[in-house]
Order: C-alpha cells, then sequence, then structure tokens
C-alpha cells in the first residue's frame, strides 16, 4: 500500500495529535518535523522516531519525499509555510483558522488555488459524534425549518495565560470563534450574512495578556436562522474541563441540546478525585488514537489516498475568517455589519 508522506510544521501540543495520526495510520508516514526552535522539532521527532529535522519550512516542503504538509503553526503565522508548501506542489492541512488578516486570507487562498494542491482547514468539530448526528438529523429535515441555534465554546484563563505563549497576538475569535462558527455552518448548511458582536476587555489585560476577554456575537444566516454564539477565555480554572461548550439548535419540528463539556457517559470516582474522563475528543483504545481530534486529520490522510473530495476545504476555511473579520468590525463599531465574501 503507498502511503502518503507527511511533514510537520510547527511542533506545540497540537502538532502531537498530527503525529499521532501520522505514525499509526497505515497509509501514512511522518517523515520530517519544523520548529524554528531546533529543540522543540527535535524533542517531538525524536518522540516519534523520527530522523528528519528543519528549522526553515521552505526547506522541510522543498523534501522531494514529502507529499503533504500539516502546518501547525500559531493562529496568526500561517500564511508563509502554507504558501510555501502550495508553491512547492505539497498537499496541505491547516489548523484553524486558515488567515487571521484579509491579506493573509487572499495570499493564500490565490497560492492554493494556483498551484491546484489539496487543503484542508482542521475544523475537527464536523466529526464530534454529536454534532454529525444533529447535521444529519437537520439535512433529512427531522427537525423542519431551523429557526434558531446557541453555541458556547469558552476556555479556561490557563489557556492564554499559560498554555498559548502568543495569546496576546491572537484572540478568542480565532483561537475558539473559527470552531464556532463553522460548526453552526455544517450544521445548519447555510451561510451568514449579517453579524452583530460585543466585546468586553480589561481581567485579561490587568494580567499582561492585551486581548478581550470575551465575545458575545449574534449571527444571521442566509435561511432566516439566528444563531448566538459566545466566545470566553476568561473561566476560572475551577471549571471542570479546558472547554465549556454547550449546543443548541431549534426547528419547527424539533430541537437538539448538547452538553458537551460534561459528558455523562462515564463518571469516574478515585481517592481524591472525581472527573468524566474523555471519550469523544482525544483518547486511546488497544493503543490506538481514537476521538474527532484524530479523525478529521485521519480522513484527510484517507481522502488523500483515495483522491476523494476532502471534508473541511479551502473555501471552507475562506468564509470562516471572512465571518470573523465581520465580527471583529462589528464589536470595534458596536453596530451591525454584513458580512462580505469577497476576496
Amino acid at each position: 500500500m503507498e502511503r502518503i508522506r507527511f511533514g510537520i510544521i510547527g511542533s506545540g501540543l497540537w502538532a502531537r495529535t498530527h503525529a499521532e495520526v501520522y505514525t499509526t495510520h497505515p497509509r501514512a508516514e511522518l517523515k520530517a518535523v519544523c520548529d524554528v526552535k531546533e529543540e522543540k522539532a527535535r524533542a517531538l521527532a525524536e518522540a516519534c522516531g523520527v530522523g528528519r529535522i528543519y528549522t526553515d519550512s521552505a526547506a522541510l516542503v522543498g523534501d522531494d519525499e514529502i507529499d503533504a504538509v500539516a502546518v501547525v503553526t500559531p493562529d496568526f503565522a500561517h500564511r508563509e509555510p502554507l504558501i510555501q508548501a502550495a508553491d512547492a506542489g505539497k498537499h496541505i492541512i491547516v489548523e484553524k483558522p486558515l488567515a487571521t488578516t484579509p491579506e493573509d486570507l487572499r495570499a493564500i487562498a490565490e497560492a492554493v488555488r494556483s498551484a491546484g494542491v489539496q487543503c484542508m482547514v482542521d475544523f475537527h468539530t464536523r466529526w464530534s459524534p454529536p454534532i454529525f448526528l444533529a447535521h444529519q438529523d437537520i439535512r433529512e429535515g427531522k427537525l423542519g425549518k431551523i429557526l434558531s441555534a446557541y453555541y458556547r465554546l469558552d476556555d479556561t484563563i490557563l489557556v492564554p495565560t499559560e498554555m498559548l505563549s502568543w495569546a496576546a497576538q491572537s484572540s478568542i475569535l480565532w483561537f475558539l470563534g473559527s470552531h464556532a462558527v463553522d460548526a453552526l455552518r455544517f450544521l445548519l448548511q447555510d451561510e451568514v450574512t449579517r453579524v452583530y458582536s460585543v466585546c468586553r476587555e480589561g481581567h485579561l489585560k490587568s494580567l499582561g495578556v492585551d486581548v478581550p476577554d470575551l465575545y458575545q456575537s449574534i449571527l444571521e444566516f442566509a435561511s432566516g436562522a439566528v444563531a448566538t454564539i459566545e466566545n470566553s477565555w476568561v473561566l476560572p480554572n475551577s471549571c471542570p474541563k479546558v472547554n465549556d461548550i454547550k449546543v443548541n439548535v431549534t426547528g419547527t419540528k424539533g430541537m437538539f441540546s448538547m452538553d458537551l463539556t460534561n459528558n455523562q457517559a462515564v463518571e469516574r470516582y478515585l481517592e481524591g478525585s472525581a472527573d468524566h474522563p474523555d471519550i469523544l475528543v482525544k483518547t486511546r483504545v488497544q493503543d490506538r488514537p481514537v476521538g474527532f481530534a484524530f479523525e478529521s486529520i485521519r480522513a484527510f490522510v484517507d481522502c488523500l489516498a483515495d483522491g476523494a473530495p476532502l471534508r473541511a476545504t479551502l473555501e471552507d476555511g475562506v468564509k470562516v475568517s471572512q465571518v470573523i473579520f465581520a465580527l471583529f468590525e462589528s464589536a470595534g463599531r458596536r453596530e451591525p455589519v454584513e458580512v462580505s465574501y469577497s476576496l
């Protein structure tokens, strides 16, 4: 069986998620790791039994023994490696968001389209079993005409203050809002036409992280459905999970309501602790990484190997970034903003 040979650009936490797929999938092979910090690239490469280490993304994409590239750099640092990969004829999977400025978005889209390579944005929520179940029922008309939706996707304050050294160069809208926007597009199978967003700031800035604390946003869809998105980066660290996720979709014939934070399928009680261990996002079964965070990456491998259409495309990434641009503009102007889908 011919394997798709991968290189990973960026060696942070999510790079290890990619590495676990490429080193266990029978149709994939991890060939190289790149990071501007050689010691970080070396640590990941050694953990995966990979011998090739790069500190220059241009050198990695120039490697003739690499077919596809995973761009796992910080939110704001996708443009250069992504365009390099496209120009080198490599297929690409990139972590969300695709781009955080209109200039970067335009340059990336032009490069990928011109090169004719496959490019998937890793909107892994599309592989979440509860979300996909709702998507199927909505597609089959079981909920009737969709009237409203609610998507709460928040993080504890650990994420911007300790986990992400580059949080001040991003935003909760980019880091989690992009997932929320794409999940709603996927669920409703519709596009956002107008948004209204309000932000509040002060707490994170007092801690030295120069970004707003939270955004509350209303999204109007072409069909007439209205969705509310909540994105916060200041939940207390005492929360049982790093993420707090609540979802509701209401139609004329039915409703879905989900608490994806406090999964009740498994309750674990130990001496001195009690929790609900993750069985949906990232876990292991029989030494195999399973969960929807792995399944989205695994699907990219399979699509490349089979020549099948991608499940989350460049165009999805472009549209999500354009919605986020409108949310930022709305929060700044304190008024509703029409979403522009022109590049």
